[in-house]
């Protein structure tokens, strides 16, 4: 049977991706099919084991690019609590509405029981919004990050939900973990010395499995908590990036079987699909309100926008909160299967809502610009970058090497962009003009102010994604200037010039023959030296002191 599983996944899979979809809705439709094909989740348990290792290690994904200090703005903490004490009074009395107008399964639930289900409802999906944020190259864009910090948060009221729910008290062991942070040079030390192969692999799964999910569930926490957190504490190492690609294949292939699960649960009935539909109608309700209050926050109504439709859906933990609270009897056995269709039709209507954001702001601009509050948010204000020739994307080490290059003759005609402020501080403090940004980003290009003056843009980012995404925003803005570009790969250079490119460096290619010419100047070197010593030596004063 385990064939037939991985072929169904595959092929919905695909037919999905094929009509412009995220793969994840065919896993959620494979689901469905084998519960029809007489398949239940039961019969699967390492299926449920994979589906949490994929939560888990999402989680601990989330932490390795998590700054903790964004959990604290005021976008984020107050934005997640208001959000989710306005969904909770909106929702409640327009679920009492549908059980006075004779949908059943409402009509029987008291004002608590209500509430808890408007609780439930209120979350948005961390699975979701980030494998969308992915990939659209999104991540770390501001809306990105808005959306993530308000998604943690809501994981964060879930786990404290659940937590309490266990009924049990923590171990008096759970104060130890405050002494994590202690630990963290001895950590740092051994990340690096794990090497880049498959010991980074290993050491991320320990840390993530290990020292996060199976040290705070044995004090009595959740175990996601436990992930997110370690996540957090190795944020700040210069390896953090590369341990996070390279989870990255193993946390997407355990999330399939995550969704596969929640189709599992079972086919409900015509009045539950009914119910599910309906309730899919309080997203747009979520959407609006995130929108109204991200702009109280002085966010643009762009950036607001787009945070709070990837926010617009129900969530992996609204049906973790349904499944404890049937599990103790605090709701009907059948709200388990109503939640889990209601999730997937809303995945079935943020997918294409997503897709299609931009030509949907774009259409109500003029009025949702009327929201927006003045003076804008300081990292959502338009970038200027002055009148600069020559522009470069990406400030890593090659991009650096461009600027240093081109300064020699262009000196104050050149203007870096970087995406980490860290290094953006590095460089001007090494006297180079580079200003924050993400060329992978949208938000980007919007605030990005004109430059009549500009002849040359250096694509050196290290995604070909990012640099061919950048392509097509330079082309909208109607740039009549030159651009290069750096790839890893020959047919991701043919894909550049196809765009438009004008000039693409092999890294691989261009490092291998860099290197040749560096080994014949170096023999090259040695052979005049030796030369040159071989002619001292015959001189006759030479030969004269030998004798």
């Amino acid at each position: 049977m385990e064939p037939a599983i991985l072929v169904i996944t595959l092929v919905c899979g695909m037919l999905v991706s094929r009509i412009g979809l995220p793969p994840l809705i065919g896993y959620l439709v494979a689901g469905f099919v084998l519960f029809v094909l007489g398949i239940e989740k039961e019969s699967l348990p390492l299926l449920q084991e994979l589906a949490n290792l994929g939560v888990t290690l999402l989680l601990f994904a989330i932490g390795l690019k998590l700054d903790i200090r964004s959990l604290f703005k005021a976008e984020v903490w107050a934005g997640s609590s208001i959000h989710l004490i306005l969904s909770m009074l909106i929702f409640v009395p327009i679920l009492k509405i549908l059980g006075l107008i004779g949908l059943s399964q409402l009509t029987s639930l008291n004002i608590e029981q209500l509430t808890l289900l408007a609780f439930a409802l209120s979350f948005s999906s961390t699975v979701f919004a980030v494998k969308v944020l992915e990939d659209k190259g999104d991540i770390q864009s501001l809306y990105g990050r808005v959306a993530i910090g308000i998604l943690i948060m809501q994981d964060i009221f879930a786990v404290l939900f659940l937590t309490i729910s266990k009924g049990d008290v923590p171990s008096v062991w759970a104060f130890a973990l405050l002494l994590l942070p202690l630990a963290k040079p001895l950590i740092y030390k051994a990340f690096d010395r794990v090497g880049h192969g498959e010991l980074l692999v290993l050491f991320g799964l320990v840390m993530a499995l290990v020292v996060g999910a199976w040290l705070f569930e044995v004090v009595g926490l959740k175990p996601d908590l436990g992930a997110l957190i370690i996540g957090i504490l190795l944020a700040g190492h210069k390896k953090s990036s590369e341990l996070a690609k390279s989870l990255f294949y193993f946390k997407e292939l355990f999330l399939v079987a995550f969704f596969l699960t929640i189709g599992l649960n079972g086919l409900p009935s015509v009045s539950d699909i009914v119910l599910a539909a309906l309730l899919v109608l309080l997203v747009p309700l979520k959407i609006l309100l995130f929108v109204y209050i991200l702009t109280r926050f002085k966010l643009r109504s762009r950036t607001s926008m787009l945070g709070s439709f990837n926010l617009g859906n129900f969530s992996e933990f609204g049906l973790i909160v349904a499944a404890v609270a049937t599990s103790k009897g605090w709701l009907p056995s059948q709200w388990l299967v109503i939640i889990a269709v209601a999730l997937s039709f809303s995945f079935l209507l943020a997918a294409p809502l997503n897709a299609t954001v931009g030509n949907i702001y774009q259409r109500f601009q003029q009025r949702l610009v009327r929201f927006e509050k003045q003076p804008l948010h300081p990292e959502d204000r338009p970038i200027a970058i002055g009148n600069p020739r020559f522009l470069i994307l990406g400030m890593g080490r090659i991009g650096s090497g461009a600027y240093d290059e081109l300064r020699n003759k262009f000196e104050g005609e050149i203007l870096g962009i970087e995406h980490k402020q860290e290094l953006v501080d590095l460089h001007r403090a090494n006297g180079r003009n580079v200003v924050k940004g993400d060329a992978s980003d949208t938000d980007f290009w919007e605030k990005l102010d004109h430059a009549p003056n500009l002849e040359l843009v250096l694509l050196a980012m290290p995604h070909h994604a990012g640099n061919m995404f950048a392509v097509e925003q330079l082309k909208k803005l109607d740039y009549q200037g030159k651009i290069s570009a750096i790839v890893q790969y020959s047919d991701d250079a043919d894909a550049l010039r196809a765009s438009g490119v004008h000039s693409v460096y092999n890294l691989y290619e261009a490092a291998g023959a860099g290197f040749v010419d560096h080994v014949i100047h170096e023999l090259l070197q040695a052979s005049d030296k030796t030369t040159l010593e071989e002619q001292e030596a015959l001189k006759p004063s030479t030969l004269n002191n030998v004798s």
